[in-house]
């Protein structure tokens, strides 16, 4: 039986004898462009994935969004009964439209390479692919089966997929989120804060701004208020930040503004905080006499708070990355993801993905040098024993 130090030379040999392929792979996805609105566009590249996966001899299944691409289910089609599952979770939708790919050209120069999307995620999804292919070349038994979601809605909320993250996150052992990790170090991410979105509306009186302003209530004034109170909830050093990101209201200089619209952002590092801020949001009351507030949303991507069941699988990653001769650091990510998500269900390491920089700005890229050290930390965790939970 083969010792841990010889399959994990095993796998970087492997990766390495591969990794042409790999960046030709990423290209190809890279060039396949995939805006979280674009559904034909969606449906072409989660094809392409089916048929990748199909050649590992997976089970795939494509459910259909209604508003979106929708998501690729995938599993092994041999398989054991009653064995544990692990869920590996990406995305392959993009922020950027159509024929950015001309404006942001796919480059391969000192150890970057640049494009569209190649950060976040589609660097990712290759890792999945190629940690599953040497699995499968080198014949190694895996104890916890690899399932895999590969969304096309994370960018705007996996509000279509997330049904079916939670039911598999639900069973599953475990789950790996194959998003970037922070920083050119490529710190794991095991917190994210929760993101909450809410709409604020306002509601005055109209009436000319020369002739009688008095008549009027103005919308934008109340709104102003509200405003005040919102950011007073701030409280950085607990890490609650309270955003107004959007504002609008009126139809006329000469108006008196009858209704105001504002969109507020909110990010919390725990359910507590989320349910305070969530709470105070609701408990806004007008400053003004005579105007109505009317106030939706909430938290929308519930915290992915640092417990024990993370920790542990964190802890298993570090011995990983040792093995491989990485030294790898944790953080908190100001952002979500579907690992908030999973984290709720099942233990859930993230930001497994390639280190780089740019997601969402024009310079994205990735460290071309190391998609290997991450793919095989991929592999490893994918080849170890269930959690004990």
């Amino acid at each position: 039986m083969k010792n841990e130090v010889d399959i994990v030379r095993e796998i970087q040999q492997y990766l390495e004898e591969h990794h042409d392929e790999m960046i030709a792979f990423l290209t190809k996805l890279v060039r396949l462009e995939s805006p979280s609105g674009e559904i034909t566009l969606q449906h072409e590249i989660l094809n392409v994935l089916k048929e990748e996966l199909n050649e590992l001899d997976f089970y795939t299944l494509h459910i259909l969004g209604k508003e979106t691409g929708g998501y690729l289910y995938a599993r092994p089609i041999k398989r054991e009964k009653r064995i544990p599952i692990q869920l590996i979770i990406g995305h392959c939708d993009t922020v950027w439209p159509i024929d950015t790919i001309v404006e942001m050209p796919i480059e391969d120069k000192a150890q970057k390479l640049k494009g569209p999307g190649i950060y976040d995620m589609k660097v990712g999804i290759t890792q999945m692919i190629f940690a599953l292919k040497a699995i499968k070349d080198l014949s190694y038994p895996t104890k916890v089966l690899p399932v895999l979601l590969i969304n096309s809605d994370e960018e705007i909320g996996s509000k279509e997929s997330t049904i079916a993250i939670k039911r598999l996150a639900k069973i599953a052992n475990r789950a790996f989120v194959l998003e970037p990790p922070l920083g050119l170090d490529g710190k794991l991410k095991t917190a994210r804060k929760g993101i909450g979105r809410f709409i604020i509306k306002v509601k005055g009186k109209a009436s000319h701004a020369g002739l009688d302003p008095k008549k009027g209530i103005s919308a934008i004034v109340e709104m102003s208020h509200q405003i005040q109170k919102l950011y007073a909830m701030n409280d950085f050093e607990k890490g609650i930040t309270v955003n107004v990101g959007m504002i609008e209201g009126g139809i006329s200089p000469n108006v008196i503004a009858p209704e105001s619209r504002a969109v507020v952002d909110v990010r919390v590092l725990n359910e507590v905080d989320g349910d305070l801020i969530s709470s105070k949001i609701k408990q806004l009351r007008p400053h003004l006499a005579n105007v109505t507030l009317e106030i939706e949303g909430g938290i929308g991507r519930p915290p992915m708070e640092k417990n024990s069941r993370n920790t542990d699988l964190w802890n298993i990653a570090k011995q990983k990355g040792a093995l491989l001769g990485i030294s790898l650091e944790q953080a908190t990510a100001g952002g979500g993801s579907d690992a908030n998500t999973t984290s709720q269900l099942t233990a859930t390491l993230d930001g497994l993905g390639t280190p780089g920089d740019g997601a969402h700005a024009s310079h994205e890229y990735i460290l071309k040098n190391k998609m290997v050290e991450r793919t095989a930390l991929l592999t490893l965790l994918l080849l170890e024993e269930p959690l004990i939970n």
